[in-house]
């Protein structure tokens, strides 16, 4: 069994309001993707990781990441694209034989060995895995005059993180498909909806973490050091 993690660093970081994008922003005494790549390196069920950076960054990501920090896991940078499921169809393309993989937002530090180990365990009964956690907020749907139209219940709603796992075969098939038929017709936010818009398969939602979030503003990067403190403590005691 082979399994490769595909780690996206490809962002623009239009919204950290800096010129340093945010996944090579320091977050603590390393740069904000070292967290996930730390993960995925360390955990023995991952066997490869592809990184995907943005245009004109493999380089300096090879020297970084793969060289400097001793990730052994990196075996291909690929350049991304324009759109995130560009991105990750690049990802895709890069891999060879493998079962499974799992696309992973860089931008997201804290996904760790317990998530990772929930989601092996439902890819062992389920092709398609995203991680999330129920909300926690009243959700209201709005109209164009911004106007409550109706309230949700939220019993049924999950906020979607990432890791998103998947059969290989399975979601190369999907985004083949992507690119071939629908592309750009279709908005694709992320990449359990190619299962189920092409694939027509049911994801299994698997519990990540309150604190998995996804970097993306100056306020995020502030809470994430108040999140890896907390962390360090708690590794301390």
């Amino acid at each position: 069994m082979k399994n490769v993690a595909i780690v996206l660093a490809g962002g623009s970081g239009s919204r950290m309001k800096s010129k340093i994008k945010k996944q090579y922003r320091m977050l603590g005494d390393y740069p904000v993707l070292w967290y996930s790549l730390q993960a995925f390196q360390s955990c023995t069920l991952i066997d490869e990781i592809v990184l995907v950076c943005g245009s004109g960054e493999k380089e300096q990501c090879r020297e970084q990441f793969a060289e400097h920090y001793g990730f052994s896991k990196i075996r291909k940078i690929v350049e991304g694209g324009r759109e995130r499921t560009d991105s990750v169809y690049e990802g895709l393309k890069a891999i060879e034989n493998c079962d499974y993989v799992l696309i992973h937002d860089g931008a997201r530090p804290f996904v760790d060995e317990a998530i990772l180990n929930r989601v092996f365990e439902a890819l062992s009964d389920n092709p398609a895995c995203v991680v999330g956690m129920p909300v926690k907020d009243t959700i209201k749907q709005g109209n164009p005059e911004e106007y409550v139209e109706k309230t949700i219940p939220r019993e049924k709603l999950w906020t979607i993180q990432t890791p998103q796992a998947f059969s290989y075969a399975l979601i190369r098939r999907g985004y083949d498909e992507l690119f071939q038929k629908e592309y750009p017709k279709i908005s694709i936010t992320d990449d359990s909806m190619v299962a189920e818009c092409f694939l027509r398969i049911p994801v299994k939602l698997v519990e990540g973490d309150y604190s998995n979030i996804k970097i993306t503003t100056p306020e995020d990067l502030d809470y994430a050091e108040t999140l890896l403190r907390r962390r360090m403590r708690s590794l301390h005691h």
